[in-house]
């Protein structure tokens, strides 16, 4: 027992790093030497990266963030590519892909290297998405660019994108674990929003297209 602790442990660390590489810290600091948490939403997310560095850095952004996610899940998948069932039962693998997913959401959000600030795990957890269930991700993506294509609010995208992750995982019949990992992410990242909720709850959530100044997406 005590083997396979340790093996779901090292995963565990190894996904919570990958995903705590603070894509839109660095890019802040290569592209105009600032650092993006102090301006803006002071998120590192894309749509912060987008809104003070322009369009390149932030596509960069998001696809690295979401690469995180998709290699988090390829650690699993890795492992029990080169062990089979010698150290851990197959049985066990839905329930580690559910947790290093969780863990590199985490490491997105609470980074290591930037004092345990970071994004708020959307862009990561739609790649682990992508890895878990094409179809779940897909969807979720088309909620989230319908919801903002109508309100022009990236916050309110993505809140119902992470309660459609959560309703789909379970309305699809996926496995077990991946609907507690879609009831667990999606009430992690509607509180990372919190704050946006407050705003959206008295009408001064800002919107798509406003100056850099006075937007505050999220990301």
């Amino acid at each position: 027992m005590m083997r396979e602790l340790s093996w779901i442990g090292l995963l565990l660390i190894s996904a919570y790093l990958l995903g705590s590489i603070p894509t839109g810290y660095l890019a802040g600091r290569l592209v105009k030497g600032i650092d993006i948490r102090e301006i803006g939403s002071g998120s590192t997310g894309a749509t912060n990266v987008l809104r003070n560095l322009g369009k390149g850095p932030a596509l960069v952004v998001l696809l690295i963030d979401a690469t995180k996610g998709v290699g988090a899940v390829a650690l699993v998948h890795g492992f029990f590519a080169l062990t089979g069932s010698s150290v851990m039962p197959d049985t066990w693998k839905p329930w580690l892909v559910a947790v290093v997913a969780l863990a590199a959401m985490l490491g997105h959000s609470k980074s290591i290297w930037i004092n345990f600030t970071g994004g708020k795990s959307a862009a990561t957890g739609l790649g682990v998405l992508f890895a878990m269930s094409w179809f779940v991700a897909l969807s979720v993506l088309v909620i989230f660019i319908g919801v903002v294509s109508f309100s022009r609010i990236v916050s309110l995208g993505s809140i119902a994108a992470a309660i459609a992750v959560a309703v789909l995982m379970i309305v699809l019949a996926q496995p077990l674990p991946y609907q507690i990992f879609g009831i667990v992410a999606g009430l992690y990242v509607i509180l990372r929003h919190r704050a946006n909720i407050q705003r959206l709850l008295v009408g001064t959530e800002p919107r798509l297209g406003q100056s850099a100044s006075t937007e505050m997406i999220s990301s």
